[in-house]
């Protein structure tokens, strides 16, 4: 598996990028995972229902949604459920039915600059959250065996 590291420059003002001699703006590392990280509907439930039993709601480090899974730094703790003094340090992004129904590509893994501060990497918190349900960052698991076409069963129309 390789990773692109790409560095996110910080917009400000309305005429665009600003950039300042000396200074040195980093809020977020992203990481496009090639290739990308194919998981079955079963595996995804399972991730899933793994982050929410460790959800930052009830004292756990991760937030599941719909695009993906967040690792946040503990519980939250602020009133009326906020964040407090949590702090986000990255996320892994997933899209659902790619590359065929029923499967989720992961495509990036991003880390904050929170997480670049206590030591996190896009390969540390892509392992995070996909040992929450035993499944392995390294190995032979990233060369999973390709899922199938898009549709089997439709012919090339003759050209």
């Amino acid at each position: 598996m390789t990773t692109l590291t790409v560095v996110r420059p910080v917009r400000s003002g309305t005429h665009g990028l600003q950039l300042k001699d000396g200074v040195v703006a980093v809020p977020a590392l992203a990481s496009q995972v090639r290739p990308a990280l194919v998981l079955a509907e079963r595996e995804t439930r399972e991730l899933l229902a793994a982050a929410g039993r460790q959800d930052v709601g009830s004292g756990g480090r991760f937030a599941a949604g719909p695009a993906g899974i967040q690792l946040w730094s503990g519980p939250f703790d602020g009133p009326s459920g906020t964040h407090g003094s949590a702090r986000h340090l990255g996320s892994v992004d997933w899209s659902y039915d790619t590359p065929t129904k029923h499967y989720v590509t992961i495509y990036r893994v991003m880390v904050t600059q929170a997480g670049i501060d206590a030591g996190e990497s896009v390969l540390s918190v892509m392992t995070q959250v996909l040992a929450l349900s035993g499944i392995d960052a390294d190995g032979n698991r990233i060369s999973m065996p390709v899922p199938p076409p898009r549709d089997p069963f439709r012919r090339m129309a003759p050209g």
